[in-house]
């Protein structure tokens, strides 16, 4: 007799999903397949051939040598079928207040996701901070024969010990650094949203920490189903892709209303992201929603690990740690620009907390920083360098004579420079960019990052499955340099003008090459050219001859290269 894998579900809620359909295939032994029938739904509509896919998906995870079973819940609690009042079974402190979304489960089977999250508490005390849990339990639960069924998945989830892959956040660290590689991603890849969630909040990141619970959460269950689908066959970075493809229909929406852009609090956007999310359904379907998550193209895997890592890092130098309880206030993961102990000649605070808003997220966490300007320090190349090196990153403004404000932020150290002798050699990294102020903010990134064409395959679109690019030298274990997301060594360029980021001697410094510079500064800090070039895809900058009136270098306190 076949298993009922239904019983916690308020079936008058589930549509055309079938509860009786036979499973069909449940054994995938080709990986590309097993793919692409959970990309496609191929399981949406028949119950119990879901559920039995998802528990072949969960006990082919590698796990800790001891892992929670189904037995050792029913040796807690008892019989796992019985009726649960949810106030018997308090929610742990590590979830973070994150309610248990109906989903379409009983009202009496909330109780049940309670005492599941309470025992997982019991048996995972190293768990300080995971508030996916609630809805990643609730989910399973559908799928689930009885509560120790679904807390032998849960447990799974939590103790995958696979080299290289995670399931779920259990630290605040790791939360908030997701949180942070998130805000990265969306620079990269949904300018127009980020540029929207600047001209509209007033704490960006504040905004992106609730990126998991739009998709773990918030998305109707028709949605969050189809998630979990990809999900366990893909892993983590598929809660990346959903979540940039929610905000790119979210901006989407935005500008169809034709709403204008006025600054409000923060909680007000968050608050009408989440109302987007919960009612998607009326403008987007689970199948349009995986297609746009899975036409963006990403980074590598090893890439994206690279800058967690980075990002960890910055956390803790900021005094965040593994054991961090997620009760702990969050002043220090907000960004640090301070319109009271910010003074440039050249921009204002909100102008300054704009291009912060640009800023890889580990390094938006520090305060700005004078190094060197031409009003205090004088027109002088050794000056200029002298007081620059050691730091890592970088940010450049320059005033023309004319009024004209243009910029660029550097990722690396300008002691690099040294490496080539008297030869101008070019180094840095695609975290460079480009902007100007006037007649509108503009930047100007990478060229790779809006063509990744010009990089020959040195990475798989696909690389969930075939792993990261031969090209990449450092193991994702080795966060040891403050700049390793975008090396132009992890890519396969199709040619070197493509990665001339910055470079320096006795007589210039350049930023940005190919068949051109973007910025070019004579020894003197006097005069300057702008010009097309290849590695940013930039205009001019200001007027392509112009003179220096003022340039300032800012450093990012707590944030000194390595």
């Amino acid at each position: 007799m076949a298993v009922d894998c239904g019983v916690f579900v308020d079936w008058s809620q589930m549509g055309d999903v079938s509860r009786d359909a036979a499973p069909g295939k449940i054994e995938y032994k080709d990986l590309k397949e097993l793919k692409q029938h959970a990309r496609s739904g191929q399981w949406a509509k028949n119950h119990s051939q879901r559920s039995a896919v998802y528990q072949q998906l969960l006990k082919a995870l590698p796990c800790r040598t001891v892992t929670p079973d189904a037995a050792v819940y029913r040796d807690i609690v008892g019989n796992s079928n019985s009726k649960r009042n949810p106030s018997a079974y308090p929610l742990p402190e590590f979830v973070d207040g994150t309610a248990v979304p109906c989903y379409c489960l009983k009202a009496e089977s909330v109780g049940s996701v309670h005492a599941v999250l309470s025992s997982i508490a019991g048996q995972f005390p190293d768990i300080s901070h995971c508030p996916s849990l609630p809805p990643v339990t609730a989910l399973l639960l559908h799928w689930s024969a009885d509560e120790a069924q679904c807390f032998e998945s849960v447990s799974r989830m939590l103790a995958c010990n696979e080299p290289g892959r995670r399931l779920l956040d259990q630290t605040f660290l790791a939360y908030q650094s997701a949180c942070m590689t998130f805000g990265d991603l969306v620079h990269k890849y949904c300018p127009a949203a980020h540029k929207l969630m600047v001209a509209t909040a007033t704490d960006v990141l504040e905004v992106y920490s609730d990126w998991q619970r739009w998709v773990l959460g918030d998305l109707p269950f028709s949605f969050a189903a189809r998630v979990m689908d990809v999900y366990l066959v893909e892993g983590y970075k598929v809660l990346y892709r959903v979540a940039l493809a929610i905000l790119k229909f979210y901006r989407k929406q935005c500008a169809a209303a034709g709403s204008a852009l006025t600054k409000q609090d923060s909680a007000a956007v968050r608050s009408d992201i989440q109302a987007f999310v919960q009612n998607i359904g009326k403008s987007v379907t689970p199948d349009k929603l995986l297609e746009k998550a899975f036409s963006i193209r990403l980074f590598s895997r090893k890439e994206i690990t690279l800058l967690q890592l980075a990002n960890e890092k910055s956390l803790q130098q900021k005094g965040i740690t593994v054991k961090q309880k997620s009760s702990i206030k969050r002043q220090n993961v907000q960004l640090a620009v301070n319109a009271d102990n910010f003074s440039s000649e050249i921009v204002s605070a909100k102008e300054i907390r704009d291009i912060w808003s640009w800023i890889p997220e580990r390094f938006a966490l520090c305060q700005p920083q004078l190094l060197f300007t031409t009003s205090t320090h004088g027109c002088s190349l050794n000056r200029f360098y002298s007081h620059c090196e050691g730091y890592e990153p970088t940010l450049m403004l320059i005033r023309t004579t004319d009024g004209e404000v243009c910029g660029a932020f550097l990722s690396t150290d300008w002691e690099e420079r040294k490496r080539g002798g008297n030869k101008l050699s070019f180094f840095g990294t695609g975290e460079c960019f480009l902007f100007r102020m006037k007649p509108e903010m503009e930047r100007y990134e990478w060229v790779v990052i809006k063509h990744p064409e010009l990089a020959n395959a040195a990475q798989s679109t696909d690389d969930e499955q075939t792993g990261a690019p031969q090209s990449l030298e450092k193991p994702a274990t080795d966060p040891s340099h403050l700049s390793p997301f975008l090396s132009a060594r992890h890519f396969n360029l199709n040619s070197r003008n493509t990665s001339m980021f910055m470079a320096g001697n006795v007589d210039s410094i350049i930023i940005g090459g190919g068949e051109g510079n973007a910025l070019y500064i004579d020894s003197e800090l006097n005069h300057g050219r702008t010009e097309r070039c290849l590695t940013f895809d930039n205009p001019p900058l200001c007027a392509e001859s112009f003179q220096i009136a003022l340039l300032e270098v800012w450093g990012f306190k707590d944030a000194m290269a390595s």
